[in-house]
């Protein structure tokens, strides 16, 4: 497909590769150790307990890695912040349906309390589909675009919006900043889960410390 058509095809999240963003919306992609220096965070003894109980079940489908794994996790995450912080899961963000920024987000993470309309500023998580990260990175890039665009309208002044696309097992991380999507190249094991914390408390923290 040429840059033309890339730029009027009618879209949703999951239709993104991360060519079509590129070409789409102009974004330029670029490798970065976003997260070299984080302090790991243990996890409660909850966390670590239902982790081991859901360690057989990640491969059965994306439904029970995001109930048994990805839940589990973000809500350790919203507990360390004292509740500062809301997950919606499944929610619709339909933020330009021209440019097919619409559809359903596996999670966005807000600052804002649990109100029916998602309001900014938003972290976006994407489960990948058949377990394969790199499939995941384009939807992800999408909808980052989206929020960064909803940020704008909502007057929210983040510098960056932060994404992660997990398989449940791998855990993957990638900050937007104007123009420039910069990917994470190391992909963290569940094993690792006191260093996924950290780096998901340090993106959630973003929320609260900077500015409207």
């Amino acid at each position: 497909m040429n840059d033309e058509g890339i730029k009027n095809q009618k879209l949703s999240y999951s239709a993104f590769t991360l060519e079509i963003v590129c070409k789409k919306f102009g974004i330029q992609l670029s490798l970065e150790n976003l997260f070299d220096v984080i302090d790991p965070v243990p996890p409660s003894d909850f966390l670590q307990k239902t982790l081991q109980r859901a360690a057989d079940l990640f491969l059965l489908s994306e439904k029970a890695r995001s109930e048994f794994i990805v839940a589990p996790v973000l809500l350790e995450v919203r507990e360390l912040l004292n509740h500062a912080i809301s997950i919606y899961s499944g929610a619709r963000l339909d933020v330009s349906i021209d440019d097919g920024l619409q559809g359903i987000c596996d999670f966005i993470i807000t600052r804002t309390p649990p109100l029916p309309i998602i309001q900014t500023p938003l972290i976006m998580l994407v489960e990948a589909k058949k377990n394969a990260i790199e499939e995941g990175l384009g939807q992800c890039a999408a909808e980052m675009v989206a929020a960064q665009r909803l940020n704008r309208e909502q007057n929210s002044n983040q510098p960056s919006v932060y994404g992660c696309v997990t398989t449940g097992e791998l855990w993957q991380f990638l900050e937007m900043r104007d123009k420039n999507l910069l990917i994470d190249p190391t992909k963290i094991y569940i094993e690792h889960i006191d260093r996924i914390l950290g780096v998901l408390l340090k993106m959630s923290a973003s929320l609260i410390t900077n500015p409207q």
